[in-house]
């Protein structure tokens, strides 16, 4: 039972609670990118910019997390 927790963060590079405050850190960041370009779709004339730079930031993060620590290659980020 213990694997099914600590597997997959370890593929990464972290440990379980490393793991847990990055993929919740992570899930905030897009929960604000959807708001705002919800307001965007309903308001286009506000943030017209900002939901795509917010995007392309965590993505940015991401990529740079993983492959700093050499534990997983930029193409297989895209396979979930």
């Amino acid at each position: 039972m213990k694997n099914l927790f600590t597997d997959h963060p370890a593929t990464v590079g972290e440990n379980y609670f490393e793991h847990l405050f990055a993929a919740a850190r992570f899930s905030g960041g897009l929960l604000l990118a959807g708001l705002v370009c919800l307001v965007h779709a309903l308001l286009p004339f506000l943030f017209i910019k900002t939901g795509s730079r917010l995007v392309t930031g965590l993505y940015q993060h991401m990529v740079t997390q993983r492959d700093r620590r050499g534990t997983v290659q930029t193409d297989k980020l895209l396979e979930g």
